[in-house]
């Protein structure tokens, strides 16, 4: 067990002690993540009705004409179900968990985190705290396509989540990359937005073209915004590993000459 050495995170319950490891701190969406929950009894025995982890992230969204920051749950899972744990006793329960194929990357502003839930409310803060954390890398598909985008000579500007129900499916929003041109289509468009609808065999790549002041960004906060709005890539994975990055760049290079 001692593979396990990625400390994630720890909460007190009374005079035990709750640890939490993971096999490693980063993964990729739609992947296994292993680890061990750590109970550690203490001077008075204890009984959980359940211990679950809970996968969390969060997303700009409008309020009132301000732009506050909302809290999703990703994902639960239940670790162990009604257990009591004696006075000094310990146990370590392992677990594996299955990441969706939708969580955020960790990149500019998306934080994603595990949480301790036990139903007992100071044993759930929503705040992340930096053990906690846990690092989101491109899947095989996306790393395609920013690699597509690279060889085109854009840049990532930013890349944040944000509120649109009507795009994200079963998450309230979608995180959205901002790239900007540095050589091939500077001076033709000012920005390039790219969001993925990935599943457990699909990869759906959207694209919106700004050549204006106008940008992804406004267009989803407007209910009526559908994927129809986009420029539309729905590839299976295998497709687009057959088409590699310099195949993509190519697509696009197209795609882009024939929107402007």
């Amino acid at each position: 067990m001692s593979m396990f050495n990625r400390f994630l995170g720890s909460i007190g319950l009374g005079t035990a002690q709750i640890d939490t490891l993971l096999e490693r701190g980063r993964y990729a969406p739609g992947e296994e993540a292993r680890g061990i929950v750590k109970l550690r009894g203490g001077h008075v025995p204890h009984y959980v009705e359940c211990l679950e982890l809970v996968l969390m992230t969060n997303y700009a969204r409008q309020l009132d004409g301000r732009s506050e920051r909302s809290y999703c749950e990703l994902e639960r899972y239940i670790v162990y179900e009604s257990f009591s744990l004696g006075t000094n006793e310990t146990k370590d329960v392992p677990f594996s968990i299955v990441l969706p194929n939708r969580v955020p990357l960790t990149i500019d502003n998306t934080p994603v985190w595990l949480m301790i839930d036990m139903g007992i409310e100071r044993t759930c803060a929503i705040e992340p705290n930096d053990h906690d954390r846990i690092e989101i890398i491109p899947t095989v598909e996306q790393s395609i396509v920013i690699d597509g985008v690279n060889r085109l000579g854009f840049r990532l500007r930013a890349a944040d989540c944000i509120h649109a129900p009507r795009i994200g499916g079963r998450f309230p929003f979608v995180q959205q990359f901002e790239f900007v041109p540095t050589s091939y289509f500077r001076g033709e468009i000012e920005e390039m937005e790219l969001i993925f609808l990935a599943a457990e065999h699909q990869t759906e790549l959207l694209v919106f073209l700004n050549g204006r002041a106008r940008n992804v960004r406004g267009m989803l906060v407007d209910a009526s915004t559908t994927v129809d709005h986009f420029l539309r890539f729905p590839l299976t994975n295998n497709e687009w590993r057959k088409m590699g990055a310099e195949g993509f760049a190519g697509e696009l290079a197209e795609m882009i000459r024939q929107h402007f």
